[in-house]
């Protein structure tokens, strides 16, 4: 597989055209971000440990029959993926309430949600990522009633699949965002599942084990990605 051209250039992550065109190259870089690009750091090792932590992921998700867009690593750094005519919603589980909603609805944050919270967002930097419903997705075209509720359905699938493999490992699975695309008809899970897209707290001493490090100045960052990693069993090697 030829990787020919940059397509596209997010705060984490690169996108490359191949010769084949219904394949990309997917790469994750050192490139560390919060706030929408208002902090930002290098933190070495971590497009590696964030790489091979989401083929895992991604894998055991294909292994429950959730459609993903994952190929295979190519390198440490890189990952062959489907190409996905992305929609631009985020769609978000909360178990635990952390961030955004305890500042919207003042809930304390820690507190177990049953059952889970679903919420959609817009993906649009340049507007914060603002909270949506099925009404403004119906009426800006961004995705059919079938496609919201198949998406929908996939996120608390995986939910199921992975609040079970993290609570194996000591791992309480807080939250987390899960974007889609369109491949051939089909909605198929892309992006990717990291700890820059979700929060893990310890089961035990709820240490942080996320983004959120990065973002509260807690220090310690790629080695909680790393400890994360390393409870899975990723090789990191």
């Amino acid at each position: 597989m030829k990787k020919i051209a940059e397509l596209y250039k997010g705060k984490a992550k690169s996108v490359y055209t191949t010769d084949d065109a219904d394949k990309l190259v997917m790469v994750y870089r050192n490139d560390t971000s919060a706030f929408d690009g208002g902090k930002l750091a290098k933190l070495d090792r971590k497009g590696m440990i964030n790489n091979k932590t989401n083929a895992f992921i991604m894998e055991k998700l294909a292994a429950a029959g959730i459609p993903t867009h994952m190929e295979q690593l190519i390198s440490d750094t890189e990952s062959l993926v489907k190409k996905l005519d992305m929609i631009p919603v985020e769609c978000v589980v909360r178990n635990i309430a952390a961030g955004s909603i305890c500042r919207r609805l003042g809930v304390t944050e820690g507190l177990d949600l049953s059952p889970p919270t679903f919420e959609l967002f817009l993906k649009n930097d340049a507007l914060h990522d603002p909270m949506i419903n099925e009404y403004h997705i119906r009426s800006f075209g961004w995705a059919t009633d079938a496609e919201v509720e198949q998406m929908k359905e996939l996120t608390f699938r995986v939910n199921d699949v992975l609040k079970k493999l993290f609570a194996d490992i000591g791992i309480l699975l807080v939250d987390y965002k899960l974007e889609f695309g369109r491949y051939h008809g089909r909605i198929v899970l892309g992006d990717e599942f990291t700890a820059d897209g979700c929060r893990l707290w310890d089961a035990q001493t709820r240490k942080k084990l996320d983004k959120d490090r990065f973002r509260q100045d807690l220090g310690g960052v790629v080695e909680a990605y790393e400890e994360v990693a390393q409870r899975l069993g990723v090789n990191l090697n």
